[in-house]
């Protein structure tokens, strides 16, 4: 439950925007912030581009994007759209054919990159293929490929270059009565691309595609992509999101729930608060965690859960979760529910023990939704 209402400090005014959608997942409105990823293997080898997009599919990915640089590719994703768990978005570049063959088969969202997908003929053509195939597109405005008389006119990549291709490519597509459309713009640099964000969202009320592009490896790019999205969600800005990580594709989709779930803006899953850790530690915490995370990654409902290693902070904090442990002394630690004292446990049984707690939580949560409908 929100607890918005009493701590008017925790809300956060999205920004107006129309709905589209992509598939069957609406994005904009009020509806919720969707997640994505891509995949990176060759899209030809269709097993293993299925088996990306199911696994991400399985932690929560809403949506999932596919290269399809060649006929080939998008001759694969015919196949790909046929048995995938979520909608597919072709991802194009250069070649503005590729989007017409991606709409026949089947693709659920076209990306464009006005920085190289060509004048504004081939633009309307793709914009007749996915009207005639029901898809949407993403405008997705890229630092990297900017326009040359872009570059020529401000001299090098800025907000006030992404902001006039974005909206350059809005007019095409809105002259041509064409509005199933979201945009993105995005930047490797944090500041780049929040400016031409905070720009954006003020020039249109289109859907927006958050993502800080190119962000890096698991640790530094889910840094930069925590403090870039993140500050834009805050704002209010954003209607779905992507984390680039050069990293497993199901990384990506976890952290980019982690980011909304800091914010209050999804839930899914266990959400787990634990302590670094100290000298006064009851267990060790670290590895606790660790196992914990593995152990729970099968739990969709949300819910959530203290690990602390004291009672410093531990009875404080299992006052604001579903479920708590605290360390104690003699090897055993207290067990918490609904933020009260319910029964003290051995440190060795408490993994399995805390496990169960949450299973038969999450039951019940589901067996109860379920009967509500």
């Amino acid at each position: 439950m929100s607890l918005n209402s009493v701590r008017p400090w925790r809300t956060i005014e999205r920004r107006k925007s129309r709905q589209i959608m992509v598939g069957n997942v609406p994005v904009g409105g009020d509806a919720p912030i969707s997640v994505q990823t891509m995949t990176n293997t060759l899209t030809t080898d269709i097993r293993a581009t299925l088996d990306q997009v199911i696994r991400a599919a399985d932690v929560g990915a809403d949506i999932v994007r596919v290269s399809t640089p060649d006929q080939e590719s998008t001759r694969a994703l015919k196949e790909i759209v046929r048995e995938s768990p979520v909608p597919i978005v072709a991802d194009i570049h250069f070649h503005y054919k590729r989007a017409i063959e991606a709409a026949e088969a089947g693709a659920a969202c076209l990306r464009i990159n006005p920085g190289n997908i060509g004048d504004e003929k081939r633009v309307k053509e793709v914009i007749r293929a996915a009207r005639d195939h029901g898809c949407s597109i993403r405008i997705g405005v890229n630092a990297g490929s900017l326009e040359k008389h872009l570059l020529e006119k401000y001299g090098e990549p800025c907000p006030e270059a992404m902001l006039e291709s974005g909206l350059d490519h809005i007019r095409i597509l809105e002259d041509n009565d064409f509005h199933e459309f979201k945009i993105s713009v995005k930047a490797s640099d944090v500041f780049l691309a929040a400016a031409a964000y905070q720009a954006l969202a003020e020039a249109t009320d289109a859907p927006i595609h958050l993502g800080i592009t190119e962000a890096g490896g698991m640790m530094s790019g889910t840094v930069k992509s925590a403090i870039g999205l993140g500050n834009l969600l805050w704002m209010g800005i954003g209607d779905t999101i992507r984390v680039s990580l050069s990293a497993d594709p199901v990384e990506e989709v976890k952290v980019g729930f982690e980011i909304l779930k800091s914010l209050g803006l999804r839930t899914r899953g266990v959400q787990i608060i634990s302590c670094p850790s100290c000298a006064r530690q009851g267990f060790n915490v670290i590895k606790t965690v660790e196992v914990l995370e593995k152990r729970l990654e099968h739990i969709k409902t949300p819910m959530s859960l203290s690990i602390i290693g004291c009672v410093v902070n531990g009875p404080g904090e299992a006052l604001m979760t579903d479920i708590g442990f605290t360390g104690g002394g003699a090897g055993s630690g207290m067990v918490y529910m609904a933020g009260k004292q319910s029964h003290k446990m051995t440190n060795d049984q408490m993994v399995d023990e805390i496990v169960r707690l949450v299973e038969e939580r999450a039951e019940r949560i589901e067996a109860a939704s379920k009967a509500a409908e």
